[in-house]
């Protein structure tokens, strides 16, 4: 028996250490790769989150701090080429990097499965005028050849800020503060927004104002009082650059939606105004008195089997000055409809195009009536600043009448045009008063020289232009939308 016990226990030991070697080699192995780097670009990497925002509205000069983790997911350790603030040292932003204060970290090691800390902190003086209403930053990682980043915004100026903000009652904004919007702002089928004179509303890259109820802004004549829409991008070079808000949208729900002395600017489409209000309404759904639309990129007066009055509206050098499809009622009264090709925008389409056809279907019944107006565009490849299309063979009503006009058209009036006996300058240059395109210096008053001076009729109630001065009273009113003083 005892033979037989040694025997067995030295067979145990045996077995016993050759397990012992194998989890040591795995041990080891496992031990091992942890402690190497992976290096494929395949490499599991992720961020607490993609933005930091700094929502706090700043009443006086003052810190936050934010943070965010970034997680390295693979059994390998990580390295990071490179964690950088992108704006430096001039940044409003600080940046801390595990523990570390700097604006750049080269190889920056993550252990598998671990992560590390990353904070910002911005600083901020509210009432620094030169200061944007959304101060942006990012943290660029880099690593095994991909590149992340970590976008930061904090609120800038003072003002009202709204982030994706709903009107749900009858509102009246004052001009205490600018208001920034911050995603969208939008008006509840019903309701009504009312924007007082001088406002000024500015409005970040993805933030659309979509009206299903009804919006009334109504400046006045003095610069200070109109209100003024426009990207919330004021420093250089961004301040110009059109395409840098997405637009004002009327959808089917809304309805008698007035805009006087209004200034919108720089956005992706200006008024973008979608069927008729509903029954029994029956009101014009869109009126633009006085108003301004500037360095659109896509289409800036733009309707959609709608209806839309306006008068005294300069629409200046944009993708489509006017784009009306699908049918509708529309009218244009003393309007400015010009376009000239510049380093920001160059001019591809006519400066109005009137269809009431949509993918080669009829689909509502046309009317579109302008009068005293000016139609013109230079610096581009276009040679008819008028498009229409209408069906060679169709029941529906399809009327435009054209009413003491100048208009830039190479090719024979289309058929579909109604001339009256009035004032028709074809091909006749407007002569405005300062064109200036390489400085993008646009003012389009007249010139004391122009052809479009006395040669309107005047439309009772239609007693000021677009500056507020008065027209000829008694006598013939200038074409277009301001009157030579």
């Amino acid at each position: 028996m005892a033979i037989c016990h040694s025997y067995i226990t030295f067979e145990t030991m045996k077995r016993f250490t050759v397990y012992i070697s194998i989890i040591a080699a795995v041990v080891c192995m496992y031990s091992c790769k942890k402690d190497s780097f992976i290096t494929s670009s395949d490499a599991l990497l992720r961020t607490s989150v993609d933005t930091l925002h700094y929502d706090t509205v700043f009443t006086s000069v003052g810190s936050i701090t934010q943070s965010f983790k970034i997680f390295n997911a693979n059994d390998q350790k990580l390295r990071l080429s490179n964690v950088q603030l992108m704006g430096g040292s001039a940044s409003f932003f600080k940046m801390n990097v595990d523990g570390v204060a700097g604006t750049s970290f080269n190889d920056v090691e993550i252990n598998a499965n671990d992560s590390l800390y990353v904070f910002a902190t911005v600083t901020i003086n509210p009432n620094a005028s030169n200061l944007p209403f959304v101060v942006q930053d990012s943290i660029r990682i880099s690593y095994n050849g991909n590149t992340r980043f970590v976008q930061l915004d904090a609120l800038g100026q003072n003002a009202h800020f709204m982030r994706d903000k709903r009107v749900t009652t009858d509102s009246t904004w004052k001009n205490d503060l600018p208001y920034v919007i911050l995603g969208s702002i939008a008006v509840d089928s019903a309701k009504t927004l009312t924007i007082n004179k001088g406002c000024r509303v500015y409005f970040h890259a993805d933030a659309p104002m979509i009206v299903n109820g009804t919006l009334k802004a109504i400046g006045d004549k003095d610069d200070a009082n109109r209100i003024k829409f426009n990207g919330d991008r004021l420093d250089e070079p961004y301040k110009n650059f059109p395409g840098s808000w997405p637009g004002i949208y009327f959808n089917s729900s809304s309805k008698d939606n007035v805009m006087q002395y209004c200034i919108i600017k720089n956005a992706y489409q200006g008024t973008i105004v979608l069927n008729p209000p509903p029954l029994p309404n029956t009101n014009t759904k869109l009126t633009l008195q006085e108003c301004i639309l500037d360095n659109i990129y896509d289409v800036a007066v733009g309707g959609s089997n709608t209806s839309i009055d306006a008068r005294n509206c300069l629409v200046s050098n944009c993708g489509y000055n006017v784009f009306l499809t699908a049918g509708g009622a529309y009218s244009f009264n003393q309007c400015t409809l010009a376009s000239y090709g510049n380093n920001y925008l160059s001019h591809k389409y006519p400066v109005l195009t009137i269809s009431n056809v949509v993918s080669g279907t009829v689909t509502s019944p046309l009317s579109c009536t302008v009068k005293n107006s000016i139609i013109y565009g230079e610096g581009g490849i276009v040679d008819d600043e008028i498009a229409v299309t209408k069906p060679a063979s169709t029941s529906t009503a399809f009327n435009i009448t054209f009413d003491n006009v100048l208009y830039k058209m190479k090719s024979n009036d289309p058929a579909a045009i109604s001339f009256t006996t009035g004032t028709k300058l074809k091909n006749v240059a407007p002569v405005f008063d300062s064109i200036d395109v390489s400085n993008r210096y646009f003012n389009f008053r007249l010139a004391a020289t122009s052809p479009c001076i006395n040669k309107a009729t005047a439309t009772p109630g239609l007693v000021f232009d677009l500056d507020g001065n008065t027209r000829v009273l008694g006598g013939l009113p200038d074409l277009g939308c301001y009157e030579k003083q």
